[in-house]
């Protein structure tokens, strides 16, 4: 027999990637931890490639140093040899490395983040890849974290999981840029932990989801009210904030102008009968450039499909076990 005909596709690892911002320093802060001390995080038996996703941006402290690395993942930005950056460089970097096809390839990548909107503890999910619903299905049965479904928005793409066959963002906040808080650290290791035993699971082949997975389905974005140079009129209203995930009704109050004046929900969005939105995100530090102030979402509950836990379960099957330390 050929070499060609006894080939078989490398068995993958799953990608754990902290610091796709640079001014995110908990999960990074956490990673170096794991990195110096495997057993400090419970792997649940996977072998993971931990990797600080923007290292030039991260000594900087600063988000990212030409454009966002979390929108750099784009297939027709990635192949444009015209197109090049730091951040694109990185990008295409990871892909050679720990891609599906890389050089220490990867089936899965969990990118870990924190926010300055107070999001708590939560999952975002981009499209509906039955994998990355599986996934998110396992780990709220397990920890109960909100989902946040992020799909059918032109003017947000090229996120890094995506470019994976199976791939979600921990979410962690309210937490200010460039500040390490304990809890902030421990919520991203319970997520992660509660990801990890669930892709174990599935690589046994014993995983269980529950009947119903609770989406947050994105609906849009809302900008501040701006003058014509782009300077913002109102600001968040302060009952508002710190309030994601809570519904919104038509008159509850969504920004407050110099003068005290109140616009409400009716003022920027007419109501549909019977339906409450959901915000999320709300005054996230990062977004104003984006110009998002907050976006909405309807609050779903989707029956779990026996496929979703399928095709999670034949992905996760090559994942690697990690490698026993040697104690002599």
């Amino acid at each position: 027999m050929t070499a060609a005909m006894t080939a078989t596709r490398p068995e993958a690892a799953v990608l754990v990637v902290a610091g796709t911002h640079g001014n995110e320093r908990n999960a990074p802060w956490m990673l170096q931890q794991w990195q110096l001390h495997p057993a400090a995080l419970a792997d649940a038996g996977l072998d993971l490639q931990l990797v600080l996703g923007n290292p030039r941006a991260h000594a900087c402290n600063r988000r990212y140093l030409e454009r966002d690395l979390n929108r750099c993942f784009a297939p027709a930005l990635l192949s444009d040899a015209d197109v090049s950056g730091p951040e694109l460089e990185r990008a295409r970097e990871l892909l050679v490395l720990h891609g599906p096809e890389g050089r220490q390839p990867c089936a899965v990548a969990l990118d870990l983040h924190s926010t300055t909107s107070a999001m708590g503890n939560s999952l975002v999910v981009y499209g509906r890849r039955p994998t990355d619903l599986a996934l998110a299905a396992a780990i709220q049965a397990r920890l109960g974290l909100p989902v946040y479904l992020h799909e059918a928005d032109a003017e947000q793409s090229g996120f890094l999981v995506e470019r994976w066959p199976c791939g979600l963002v921990i979410e962690v906040g309210p937490v200010p840029q460039g500040v390490i808080q304990a809890p902030i650290c421990r919520q991203t290791q319970l997520a992660l932990e509660g990801a990890l035993g669930a892709l174990a699971a599935a690589r046994a082949g014993r995983l269980r989801l529950p009947e119903q997975l609770l989406v947050h389905r994105h609906l849009g974005s809302l900008d501040l009210p701006r003058a014509s140079d782009g300077t913002p009129l109102a600001c968040i209203h302060p009952q508002l904030q710190h309030r994601d995930w809570h519904p919104l009704r038509p008159e509850d109050p969504l920004f407050l102008d110099r003068s005290g004046s109140t616009l409400r929900l009716r003022d920027v969005l007419p109501a549909e009968p019977g339906v409450s939105v959901v915000p999320v995100f709300i005054n996230e530090a990062a977004y104003g450039e984006k110009g998002i102030a907050l976006s909405l979402t309807r609050r779903e509950s989707w029956p779990v499909q026996e496929a979703w836990r399928a095709e999670l379960e034949r992905l996760a099957a090559p994942l690697v076990p990690a490698v026993p330390q040697s104690t002599g």
